[in-house]
Order: structure tokens, then C-alpha cells, then sequence
């Protein structure tokens, strides 16, 4: 009897923890959606959570939300394309890591080549002017070229076959990518109780390649540990990692504040647990990119007012070339 009467309490209590938490979270997005209002959406300045787990905003799971098929549809051939890289990766390569991961590098760093592109193309005839773009996709691609030095140093590059099927993958891609980012860069569009918002379709595909990559070396430096402390660290990884300039480096991780990651490179387990923690910071950047207009530069001057002229540049924006050439016509 004494139990029973205690079970609805417990209930209760239990109910207004679950409870509690939300209202809290409502009002810290409601802060933060009126600072967005004002300001601008701009990235976080910490640093976040590890790639770990599979959850909601996982971009290996499709949106489970009916009203936007369009983006689950997607989202799904971005999956697929990527699971199947991988099967073709995993078989080729097998257990020859440094020529798998010579081959991860090389294709890795083709999307922000095609980001530039693009961008360049757009901003030569006077449709595009986000600087920030450009500016993040240069350091990403400067980060992928000194891990593509760093597998050619270890060796990853020793057979011409595994050179010509990274770089015949690489050209191709290279392709692909411009056309998907020129014809189709929205996901899709769709709206809630509170604001209208789009995400591009490339860039969550790109998020998919680097979170495989992030699991890739994740996986291997747990695997080889002991046998990676024992082995001297590459020089281009000491020339990269250790350089006293590090401007690059800072901007392509757009959800850090600029010298708060400074990597530790004793080894060649330092080198690839720096290269893993790379390619999840790429990944927190392609995620911050699927939202339009929401990238910004780390380096972006934190101190200008909306009444600073000075510092006001102006931001021509178009979603696409069919959007560009139309905007360009109504002007």
C-alpha cells in the first residue's frame, strides 16, 4: 500500500525534471533568436562536442520530418554516394592505410577547390561578395594539401596505380561538385512556427565525406597506439602543426575562437590524433555551412557595431546560378 502511494508521487517529481530543463531551453532560443535578429547568425566560438555517437543531427541520418521530402531525398543519395566511396575505398585499399589515406586526402580536399570556383566565378560577375567564404574554404583547402604532404611523406604515394585511381576519382569529383554547387547548392526550403530557413545539399554531402574521414583515423590511431608513439613525427606535419603562423590554420575551424587549438606533435600518433581532430573540425564548418549565409570567418572583427559603417561590406548573395543570373536580370 505504502508503495503504491508513493509511485504517483515519484511520477511527478520525475515528470517536472523532464519538464524543467525545456522551458529553459525555449527561452535560451528565444534570446538567442532575438540576438540573431539583430546581429546576424554567426557560428559558436567554443569548441563542440566530439563526433561521436548518431543522433538527430547526425548527417549520416536522413531528416525523419515528413513535410520535407525533398531534403530526406537528398540527404539520401548524399549518404549513398558516400557509403559507396567508402566500399570502394575499404576494398581497394585494405589494410595499406598510408596509400588509403593518400587517396582520402587527395579527394578530400576537391570540394573546397570547387567552393572557390565557383565562388571566384560569382563574385567576378558581381553575384556574390561573402569574403568569408572564400576566405574559410582557402584555409580548409590549405589544411587538406599539408595532410596530403604528410601521407606522401609517410609513403602513401609509393605505387603509380594508387596515384592514378586517387587522382581519376579526384578529377572527376572535382566536376561533379562545381555542377552540384552551380545548379543546385539549396537543399531545400521549408518553415517552422518561427522563422523560414534552407540548407545547401553540397556542403552537407561535404560534411558527409569528413565525417568519414573523422572516423577513419579516429579508428586507426585507437588501433595502432602503441605502435604510432614509436615512431618519429613527418616533417611536413612539424612544419605545419608547429609554425609560428598559424592564421590559416585558426580559419578554416569556424566554430573555434582563433588560438584556442594549438596541437601537441611528439609523434606520429600526435600527428594523426591532430589529423582526426582536422577533419571533425572540417565537418563542425561543412554543418555551419548548410545553413545560407551563416558562415563567418573566426577572424571576423567581433568589435563592429550595425551603425559602423567601416566596417559594413557589402554582401551581394545569390542561392545558385539560375538564382544569380535572375537577380543580376531584375536589378
Amino acid at each position: 500500500m505504502a508503495l503504491a502511494a508513493l509511485q504517483p508521487a515519484e511520477e511527478h517529481a520525475q515528470k517536472q525534471q523532464e519538464e524543467a530543463p525545456r522551458g529553459g531551453d525555449q527561452d535560451a532560443a528565444g534570446e538567442a533568436g532575438d540576438r540573431g535578429g539583430r546581429r546576424g547568425v554567426r557560428p559558436a566560438r567554443d569548441a563542440a562536442a566530439p563526433l561521436d555517437g548518431v543522433g538527430a543531427d547526425d548527417p549520416m541520418v536522413p531528416s525523419s520530418d515528413e513535410s520535407d521530402w525533398v531534403v530526406r531525398l537528398e540527404q539520401s543519395f548524399n549518404i549513398f554516394a558516400t557509403d559507396s566511396v567508402i566500399m570502394v575505398l575499404k576494398g581497394v585499399y585494405r589494410d595499406r592505410y598510408y596509400a588509403r589515406f593518400f587517396a582520402l586526402e587527395t579527394i578530400a580536399r576537391v570540394p573546397y577547390f570547387a567552393f572557390i570556383s565557383v565562388l571566384h566565378m560569382y563574385s567576378t560577375f558581381g553575384w556574390w561578395r561573402r569574403a568569408d567564404y572564400i576566405k574559410v574554404h582557402f584555409a580548409q583547402s590549405w589544411n587538406e594539401f599539408h595532410h596530403l604532404l604528410i601521407m606522401e611523406e609517410l609513403g602513401g604515394n609509393s605505387l603509380w596505380i594508387d596515384c592514378f585511381l586517387a587522382r581519376f576519382m579526384a578529377f572527376f569529383y572535382y566536376f561533379v561538385t562545381v555542377a552540384m554547387y552551380m545548379l543546385s547548392p539549396r537543399m531545400a526550403f521549408f518553415c517552422d512556427d518561427n522563422a523560414c530557413t534552407h540548407e545547401w545539399s553540397t556542403y552537407h554531402f561535404s560534411e558527409c565525406v569528413e565525417r568519414h574521414a573523422y572516423s577513419t583515423y579516429d579508428e586507426y590511431v585507437k588501433l595502432h597506439e602503441e605502435e604510432l608513439k614509436r615512431i618519429p613525427a613527418p616533417e611536413a606535419a612539424l612544419n605545419y602543426y608547429l609554425n609560428e603562423d598559424l592564421y590559416l590554420f585558426d580559419e578554416f575551424q569556424a566554430s573555434r575562437s582563433p588560438g584556442s587549438r594549438r596541437p601537441k606533435i611528439d609523434n606520429l600518433y600526435d600527428v594523426f590524433v591532430n589529423i582526426r581532430d582536422d577533419e571533425a573540425e572540417h565537418c563542425k564548418t561543412m554543418k555551419a555551412c548548410q545553413t545560407h549565409g551563416n558562415l563567418r570567418s573566426p577572424h571576423s572583427t567581433p568589435n563592429c557595431l550595425e551603425d559602423d559603417t567601416e566596417c559594413v561590406i557589402p554582401e551581394n548573395d545569390c542561392e545558385g546560378i539560375v538564382d544569380c543570373v535572375k537577380k543580376s536580370l531584375t536589378k
